[in-house]
C-alpha cells in the first residue's frame, strides 16, 4: 500500500499561518492536524470528538506519512486549532489547491448560490447562523470556493467577492433571482465570463417588461421579433418532465425593456417553462433570465438546467451524507472552517471514480479500507 500524497497537501496548505504562539505548548504540526481533520471527515467525523478517535483508531496509518511528534491531538487541540485559524487564508488555500487541481474549460457552468448552516447559530452569544456564497463547477462536480456572508448583511456583497477570487474566465456563471444585481453582472464580465442571472421582482420594471415580451409574442401582439426556441422531455420512476426554452436576442427589443441598459453586456432575455406530470398530475412552472449569452435556446437551456446541480450535487449532499445542517460546530472561526473541510471532502469524493458508491457509502468504505481512502486523497493530487 502506497502512502498518500502528502507532498502535494504540504504544497497547497504550507502558506496557511498556524495561529498558536510557537513556543512548546505547541507540541502538534498543524499540518498534522488539517490532514488528519480532512482523512476523518471523509471517513464520516462530524465533530472534534470524531476526529480525535478516527486518529486514535488509524495512528499507526497516519504515521506511514505524518510526523505526529506527540501522538494524535485531543478533541480540544483540534477545536482550539480551528477556532483560531484565520478562515480567510484557509479557504484561499483551499482555491489555490482547487485552481491547480481542476480545468476549467472553455463554457463550463459556475453555478453560484448560498446556503446557511441551519445550526451554526449561537443564541448565547448573539450569533446568527453560519452563512457560506459558494461556487460549482457543474461538469467536473466540484466545490471551487465559498465566502461567509458578513454578519447582518446577505449574499449581494459576497457574490462579487466570490468571483473575484474565482478564475471563471470563458465560463458561464448562473445565479438564482438574488443575485440578479447590475454590480454582479459587471463582476462577472470583468472577469471575462458570461452571465445567466435569474430575474424576478427584485428587478420589477424589468422583470414585468420581460414578462410581457414574451407574453405579446405568444399572442402574436407582437410580431417580426425572432425567437430561438428548443425543448427537452425526459422521464424516469413514473415522472415526464418537459421543459422548453425561448430566448430573444434582438439589440432593439431589449434595449426598449425598462432598466435592461443597467445591466453590461444584456444580449438576450430567456423565458423557460418546465412542465411536470407526476401520476397524471400536470404542474407548470416558469421561469425568466437575462443573459450576456447571445441566444443560443439550446445553450441557455443547459445553462439554467445545470443550475441546479449546486442544490443537488452539494448543497443536498452536504446536508444529508454530511450532516452540515445539524452541525453545533460555531465556536469563533471553527465553523467556517468546518465547512471549508467539508468541502475538501466532498470534492475528493466526488472525484474518486473507481467504484460506484454515493458519497455517503464512500465515506464508510474509506473508513474501513486503507486502500480505497489512500486513492481518495490521491484523486486532486
Amino acid at each position: 500500500m502506497s502512502n498518500p500524497p502528502i507532498s502535494s497537501i504540504e504544497a497547497h496548505f504550507e502558506s496557511l499561518p498556524d495561529p498558536r504562539r510557537d513556543d512548546c505548548r505547541t507540541p502538534h504540526k498543524l499540518l498534522d492536524i488539517i490532514v488528519i481533520t480532512i482523512c476523518a471527515v471523509i471517513c464520516g467525523a462530524d465533530n472534534w470528538v470524531a476526529v480525535q478517535s478516527f486518529g486514535d483508531a488509524k495512528y499507526k496509518w497516519l504515521t506511514g506519512f505524518l510526523e505526529l511528534p506527540k501522538g494524535i491531538p485531543s478533541h480540544d487541540t483540534f477545536r482550539r486549532v480551528f477556532s483560531a485559524l484565520d478562515a480567510t487564508k484557509f479557504e484561499e488555500c483551499f482555491i489555490n489547491w482547487i485552481r491547480s487541481a481542476i480545468e476549467v474549460t472553455q463554457g463550463q457552468v459556475i453555478a453560484v448560490d448560498g446556503k446557511q448552516l441551519r445550526r451554526s447559530y449561537d443564541t448565547h452569544n448573539n450569533k446568527a447562523a453560519i452563512h457560506l456564497v459558494s461556487a460549482w463547477a457543474c461538469h467536473q462536480g466540484v466545490a471551487l470556493g465559498q465566502i461567509k456572508v458578513a454578519d447582518k448583511s446577505n449574499e449581494i456583497p459576497a457574490m462579487p467577492q466570490l468571483l473575484e477570487l474565482l478564475e471563471v474566465s470563458g465560463c458561464i456563471v448562473t445565479i438564482d433571482a438574488m443575485g440578479c444585481q447590475t454590480d454582479i453582472a459587471q463582476t462577472i464580465v470583468d472577469s471575462e465570463a458570461d452571465y445567466v442571472l435569474a430575474l424576478k421582482a427584485n428587478q420589477g420594471q424589468l422583470s414585468e417588461d420581460v414578462r410581457l415580451l414574451f407574453d405579446g409574442v405568444s399572442t402574436g401582439e407582437i410580431r417580426d421579433v425572432k425567437v430561438d426556441s428548443t425543448q427537452t422531455v425526459d422521464g424516469n420512476h413514473g415522472r415526464i418532465e418537459t421543459r422548453t426554452a425561448y430566448a430573444i436576442a434582438d439589440p432593439g427589443v431589449i434595449s426598449t425593456l425598462r432598466t435592461s441598459e443597467n445591466f453590461v453586456n444584456l444580449n438576450s432575455v430567456v423565458k423557460v417553462t418546465a412542465e411536470r406530470e407526476v401520476n397524471q398530475q400536470v404542474t407548470t412552472e416558469t421561469r425568466y433570465y437575462i443573459s450576456s449569452l447571445l441566444g443560443d435556446a439550446a445553450q441557455l437551456l443547459e445553462a439554467t438546467r445545470h443550475h441546479w446541480r449546486i442544490e443537488n450535487s452539494c448543497h443536498w449532499v452536504l446536508d444529508v451524507a454530511f450532516r452540515e445542517d445539524a452541525s453545533r460546530i460555531r465556536k469563533d472561526n471553527s465553523g467556517e472552517n468546518f465547512a471549508i473541510v467539508r468541502r475538501i471532502a466532498l470534492n475528493l469524493l466526488k472525484s474518486e471514480k473507481s467504484t460506484k458508491l454515493g458519497v455517503a457509502n464512500k465515506r464508510l468504505k474509506a473508513a474501513w479500507d486503507d486502500n480505497y481512502l489512500t486513492t481518495i486523497l490521491a484523486t486532486l493530487f
